[in-house]
């Protein structure tokens, strides 16, 4: 009968494996690092993008935050700049253009406004009868889970631009942009009074971290 083999005994003096930190997205960071004039290995990068998530996160953080993280208020100037032209470089590629057929140019444009707000908002794109950008509005500004619909006022301020159609668009701090029971059936009530004034409700869109949910491409209408 051979022998049991002997118990191996933890080395209580070894040296402990330092646990991997997050991983940091390789353009993002060159993105921030250029922004800011820095090499993309300078801490203040990793931090920003551990702190934040992602470029575009960092970019619509408030300024309070970055300076928190020890950010100079030049450095913060330079990322409201950088903030500000991406979102006039977004908007410019969906004016005087049917947005149903420059759908990926639509998206990119919300996902740019709504980056990073720690509060939902909600809004609402405004378009004619050929579906061009009228108006782009903040129809309202909640809490961190929750945002409150109004059809009457919503369907008040169409009516006042003479649209014939209507995209909703809000935002989910938390990053995840599955709809709530309360979205949908207030995204219903909705686009039953738009029927009755001629008014289409084209899609409702969530925003999340990178991702999106569009009511319509989910069969939520």
């Amino acid at each position: 009968m051979s022998s049991a083999a002997p118990l191996l005994q933890p080395d209580l003096f070894a040296t402990p494996v330092p646990s991997p930190g997050p991983v940091v997205d390789a353009e993002d960071a060159d993105l921030i690092a250029g922004l800011l004039a820095v090499t993309p290995a300078t801490p203040l990068v990793a931090q920003l993008l551990e702190r934040f998530g992602s470029a575009g996160s960092v970019l619509a953080a408030d300024p309070d935050d970055l300076k928190a993280l020890g950010m100079s208020r030049h450095d913060i100037e330079r990322l409201g700049v950088a903030r500000r032209a991406a979102r006039c470089l977004c908007r410019t590629r969906v004016l005087d253009r049917p947005v149903l057929s420059h759908w990926q140019a639509l998206l990119d444009y919300c996902h740019v406004t709504h980056a990073g707000l720690r509060r939902e908002e909600l809004r609402a794109l405004f378009l004619d009868r050929k579906n061009r950008l009228i108006a782009d509005e903040v129809l309202g500004t909640g809490s961190v889970d929750h945002v409150p619909l109004y059809p009457r006022e919503v369907l008040r301020r169409a009516l006042a631009l003479d649209a014939t159609a209507l995209i909703l668009v809000h935002n989910h701090p938390s990053g995840d942009p599955t709809p709530s029971e309360t979205d949908i059936a207030m995204t219903h009530r909705l686009r039953d009074s738009a029927d009755l004034f001629g008014i289409t409700l084209h899609d409702h869109l969530v925003i999340g971290h990178g991702r999106h949910v569009s009511f319509r491409s989910e069969g939520l209408f």
